[in-house]
Formats: C-alpha cells, sequence, structure tokens
C-alpha cells in the first residue's frame, strides 16, 4: 500500500512540474505569413487571423497575381496543433479563409469582433464568443480595440475591424493593432496600455481604384507609429504575401535605415521566425 501511495505521489509530481514548465514558458511570437501569428503568451498557444490557403489559391486583388503570393512555410498540422484560442481581428479573407475554417475543429474557443458574429455562427463554431471590450481568459486580460482600416468612402468599402490587447502578470502587454492605419486613436491606446510590444500590420495595401487612399498603415506610417510608441519594440508584418500591399520588408527597412531606427527597436520577421517576448 506505502509504495502504491508512493507512485501516486511521485506521479502527481511529475504532473504538477510538467504544469509548472508548461506556465512558465517564454512569450513569444511567431510570423506563420501575412497576418497569421501563433503567440504563446502565459502558457497558453493562441492563433491569430489563420489564413491557410496555398499559394495562389485566392483571387487577384490588384489586378497583379492571385493570393497568397507565396506558400506556408510550416505546416498546416503543426500550425493548428495545441492551439488553446483562435483570434480574428476581421474576417476578410487574408485573416480567415475558407481552408481555416475546414481545418479548425469547430468547438475550438474562438474570440471574435461583434461584427463577425454571424459569419462564424453559419461556419458552425460552437465557441465562438463576441468580446464588446474586454474579458479574461485563462489569467489573460483580453482588450478589443476598434480599427479603421481606410478613410472616406474606402473606410465604408472595408467595414469594421478590430485589434487587441494582451496582458497578464509576468507578461509583457502586446497591442495587436489589426488592419488599421495611424490615428490619434492609435496613439491613445499606446498612451494607455504602454505596451512591451505593438504588432502592426504595415503591409500599405490598398483596395484597386483608390490607389491613393492606404488600408493598412505603410511605410511612413509605421514610422510614425514608432515615433509615438515610447517604450515599445515594434513588431511588423502583412508584408510580401498580397498583391494589394505595396510596402515590403525591403522598403521598410530602407525606411528605417534613412530615420536611423535600430533593429533592436523595429523587429521585421520574416515568414516563419519566432521573436521571443520579454518584459
Amino acid at each position: 500500500m506505502k509504495k502504491v501511495i508512493l507512485a501516486v505521489a511521485l506521479m502527481l509530481s511529475s504532473v504538477l512540474s510538467f504544469g509548472q514548465i508548461n506556465s512558465d514558458k517564454k512569450p513569444t511570437i511567431q510570423l506563420v505569413r501575412n497576418a497569421t501569428l501563433l503567440i504563446e503568451y502565459s502558457g497558453k498557444k493562441m492563433l491569430l487571423d489563420p489564413m491557410l490557403s496555398s499559394k495562389g489559391a485566392i483571387d487577384s486583388w490588384a489586378g497583379i497575381q492571385k493570393n497568397p503570393t507565396v506558400e506556408l512555410k510550416i505546416p498546416i498540422e503543426e500550425i493548428v496543433k495545441g492551439v488553446d484560442l483562435v483570434i480574428v481581428t476581421h474576417t476578410h479573407e487574408d485573416h480567415f479563409d475558407q481552408p481555416a475554417s475546414k481545418i479548425l475543429d469547430k468547438s475550438i474557443e474562438l474570440i471574435m469582433q461583434p461584427a463577425d458574429k454571424d459569419f462564424f455562427n453559419k461556419e458552425g463554431f460552437v465557441n465562438a464568443t463576441v468580446l464588446e471590450n474586454q474579458k479574461v481568459w485563462n489569467g489573460i486580460t483580453i482588450t478589443r480595440i476598434e480599427g479603421q482600416h481606410g478613410t472616406g468612402e474606402v473606410l465604408a468599402k472595408m467595414g469594421k475591424t478590430s485589434g487587441f490587447v494582451l496582458q497578464a502578470k509576468k507578461q509583457p502587454t502586446v497591442y495587436i493593432v489589426g488592419d488599421a492605419i495611424w490615428t490619434e486613436d492609435v496613439k491613445k491606446i499606446i498612451k494607455k496600455f504602454k505596451p512591451d510590444y505593438i504588432v502592426v500590420n504595415s503591409g500599405g495595401a490598398v483596395i484597386k481604384g483608390y490607389e491613393n487612399t492606404p488600408i493598412l498603415m505603410n511605410e511612413e506610417q509605421t514610422m510614425t507609429l514608432i515615433k509615438e510608441s515610447g517604450k515599445a519594440k515594434v513588431i511588423t508584418v502583412h508584408m510580401d504575401a498580397l498583391d494589394h500591399c505595396f510596402t515590403t520588408r525591403a522598403s521598410l527597412k530602407k525606411k528605417a535605415a534613412e530615420l536611423k531606427i535600430s533593429s533592436d527597436k523595429l523587429l521585421i520577421p520574416d515568414d516563419g521566425d519566432i521573436i521571443q517576448l520579454s518584459l
């Protein structure tokens, strides 16, 4: 009997130790492609804006070539394995596509903006939650932030988008801006939350017929954000994957070099790169 009790005690100790290791895992952000991110945060694996289509599976948006313009570098099975939560900023096809809807388990926990409630109901996701403002999920405070996806007539065409702020004990604060241009509202969010990291969709995208009206931050707007970013390190994504995005990693690096912005301040990951986060 004593041997049995000892064996159980050792097993429980092993399980608890394993759990402690997992909870102490360093937070990371991995760029999958475009705006799709894998985020390890407070011991949880989150998948943001899954676009899992193969190269050229989606029609062109700028009349240049079909999208996405590059293949995934990470196997889809690896991307979705062990995901605890899916976060979707909005349901444009470059942020949530049909392969993602088919591959993801319909019972997976998913957080969305109010405008996308009907979409996810129709897609059959049974644990999809509308986030109006803020909620605490497994010790992580998730705050939704309204984004401005263009201006004027273009904004009306693009519809609602959101960003999210992640906060947790002993974790860096991360502000995911989402599909948005630079506005005073973004500046206010930075001042309010004082993030350690800001993830910016810096593709400089435009829609056909409105080439002078960006729907994402371009080089200039990204540099403005950096100037107002405080202590935050800025991670730029949503580049070199879609035919209507005209800001590239190369053009962003060139602009940063002109302004003498260091690679410690501005992080420009390639597809598949993992960024270690720290306080």
